[in-house]
């Protein structure tokens, strides 16, 4: 009968936390560089380079693989033959552990989850409390699995409740592109079918913590209806030609999960919740015998890949003009220069309401760029900690009112703009670059100065002042409100031929 401490939880929770935040599951990586191989449309490519070479640099140097370190995730599968030796409840237990990974000074993680979130949205300060799920199995061991979710990715979430006559592969084919690159692909669908909303929900969560196993499993042919019913998402899904960072491309999804449950006779719920590029998550089992022991994955996991800034067009961001932007085409790549200020969803909710009380900013956005960024905090030597963007969509309802009421000139952010953001920028004559997703600690690498400007007190959603250096972006809607997310996946379907391209 093994005996489970309470420093031995809190301690491997904290380690895998750490540990997942700079390490990706190697069956990721591995298969991601297959899809980097195979790839071929340049934009597509670039960006899984960059993924690919940030998150080397990251199990290298002990850094985020992300800015968003996500929200705490934990399945405990308790023994109920297990003893304790712990005077915390479990769920302390657990939260003690995300508090000292999320605080550890080596690699501080960024706090991201708020309290009253209906209301003053606080932030706690170290990403507690973890959202954790128990269920007590036969046995005298804890089987523990802990995952940091992404926000972007989060947010993309899906559930439906479908007569049971209805098609399963029809609504996720109809729902995927309504869910646009927010959730960073190329990354893992997963599914839940059956049961109840929230267990339909809680399955596809938890299929997310599944090895991929997609090539072997189309290798040897599917031995169920659920490993056909993946197999065919798979292939459809990335016949849709989304690819990464919804720039058009081979590889949408590198695999498909799916777990199900009985469910009620008129009854078909169907949950579809996305893992991003910063897919993060590791098992363990604790059996008495002390802490979880991780062990490191070898380097060698990882393609030596190096990026190549000769291919962009260097730019002063500080001193770009609208004849400037006005000669930028969709799809080039830029290098970006100079001084670049930031602010999200905080910082503009904050200018918007200032603006409509006709009070003067504290920063001035004449033909300046804004970064939607929230950054990691530095540490050691480091300016800025890992800063790569957030979901840009989430400013759109701020876009119109900044680039009218301040000057600003252009945005830089994470996936695709929606209508109301790409006709104002039409309108403005300004841009929209993008920075990829999954690469947070490569774009850090550019930045060589950092200071605030304004909004302190929001934290990593303050205003920022970055220097940065040979930036990598993408125009993705150009003055013209030509939109690369829009382009480039109706491209790609028609190459990859097997859906035909809807029309309009």
């Amino acid at each position: 009968m093994a005996t489970i401490r309470q420093d031995d939880l809190i301690d491997s929770i904290a380690d895998a936390l750490q540990f997942i935040s700079y390490y990706h599951p190697t069956d990721y990586i591995r298969n991601l560089a297959k899809a980097y191989e195979m790839e071929q449309s340049p934009a597509a490519r670039d960006a899984m380079a960059q993924i690919l070479i940030n998150s080397r640099m990251c199990a290298e140097g002990h850094r985020p693989m992300c800015q968003d370190t996500g929200i705490v995730n934990v399945f405990l599968r308790v023994g109920m033959d297990v003893r304790w030796d712990a005077k915390m409840s479990l769920d302390d237990m657990v939260n003690e552990g995300v508090r000292r990974a999320y605080l550890n000074p080596d690699n501080k993680l960024r706090a991201s989850v708020l309290a009253d979130p209906a209301g003053s949205r606080k932030n706690t300060k170290d990403n507690t409390p973890a959202v954790i799920h128990v269920s007590l199995v036969p046995g005298d061991t804890l089987e523990v699995e802990v995952a940091a979710k992404g926000g972007g990715s989060e947010n993309k979430s899906k559930f439906v409740m479908l007569n049971p006559s209805d098609s399963i592969v029809d609504w996720v084919m109809k729902t995927v592109p309504t869910m646009g690159a927010g959730w960073c692909p190329p990354g893992i669908l997963g599914l839940g079918i059956g049961g109840t909303a929230e267990k339909a929900m809680l399955m596809a969560k938890e299929s997310l913590m599944q090895p991929i196993d997609m090539p072997e499993l189309i290798a040897r042919g599917p031995q169920s209806r659920v490993e056909e019913l993946r197999i065919e998402l798979y292939e459809k899904v990335n016949a849709l030609g989304i690819g990464a960072q919804g720039l058009g491309g081979l590889t949408t999804v590198l695999d498909v999960k799916i777990l199900d449950y009985p469910t009620h006779a008129a009854s078909l719920p169907v949950a579809m919740i996305p893992n991003c590029a910063a897919t993060r998550h590791v098992h363990f089992v604790l059996d008495g015998s002390g802490p979880a022991k991780l062990e490191p994955p070898s380097l060698d996991d990882w393609p030596k890949l190096t990026y190549d800034t000769s291919k962009g067009r260097r730019v002063q961001i500080d001193q770009v003009t609208k004849a400037d932007v006005a000669t930028w085409k969709p799809g080039e790549v830029l290098l970006l220069n100079g001084k670049l200020l930031t602010g999200r969803d905080a910082a503009h909710k904050r200018m918007v309401d200032l603006l409509a009380k006709g009070e003067t900013l504290p920063v001035d956005f004449t033909n300046r760029f804004i970064y939607y960024v929230g950054p990691v905090d530095p540490v050691r030597d480091e300016v800025v900690g890992p800063a790569g963007p957030t979901t840009a969509t989430r400013m759109d309802k701020f876009t119109r009112t900044m680039l009218e009421k301040t000057g600003l000139l252009g945005m830089v952010g994470k996936g695709e703009r929606g209508p109301v953001a790409i006709d104002a920028i039409r309108d403005n004559k300004a841009v929209y670059l993008m920075a990829v997703g999954g690469a947070a600690y490569l774009v850090s690498k550019a930045i060589k100065g950092a200071r605030t400007l304004a909004f302190a007190d929001l934290g990593m959603e303050a205003i920022y002042e970055f220097d940065v250096v040979d930036m990598p972006v993408t125009v993705a809607v150009d003055s013209q409100g030509t939109s690369v997310h829009q382009t480039g996946p109706k491209e790609w379907q028609a190459k990859i031929g097997k859906i035909p391209v809807v029309a309009g």
